[in-house]
């Protein structure tokens, strides 16, 4: 029996952080170097998605000569942003991700953002086919020591 279609509500990441239209440059970029984000939705009054606002957009506003706390994510996100249902198929968002060279995409439901699926998130869905093997190393106690990495996935199984 085949195995069931996966689509974006099962991988898709189910809080998201969405910026308003207003945001400044300058809070963008401290939310995006918080590690956790590298673009993030933008929403109007209504939280209905207007665009996407990423790193390469604060990037690229620097470079115009624009300071980041005299600009806001409606000015330089991309709009028109490429969205998708929770309905849709893993596979249907991976021909977008690559054919559209986007590294998100937001999951909506009568426009407004309810998730995001990020190429994280699409690899993490194949993890259990790809186990890719790693070592760790480590010179902290002054020698160097090899350590086989345990996929977490594996480590609690083990427990």
């Amino acid at each position: 029996m085949a195995g069931r279609v996966l689509v974006a509500k099962d991988i898709m990441t189910k809080t998201l952080i969405a910026a308003k239209k207003e945001a400044t440059g300058r809070h963008l970029a401290e939310k995006m170097l918080s590690g956790l984000f590298s673009g993030m939705p933008v929403v109007d009054e209504n939280n209905r998605l207007i665009g996407v606002v990423s790193e390469f957009d604060l990037i690229k506003a620097m470079d115009c000569g624009k300071p980041l706390d005299q600009v806001t994510a409606d000015e330089i996100m991309t709009k028109k942003p490429i969205s998708v249902s929770e309905d849709t198929r893993v596979e249907d968002i991976i021909h977008i991700m690559t054919k559209q060279n986007v590294m998100r995409v937001p999951v909506v439901k009568n426009d407004i953002p309810i998730g995001i699926v990020s190429r994280c998130d699409i690899l993490k869905c194949v993890y259990g086919v790809l186990k890719p093997e790693f070592i760790k190393i480590s010179s902290e106690r002054g020698a160097v020591e090899f350590f086989t990495e345990i996929p977490s996935s594996e480590k609690e199984t083990q427990a």
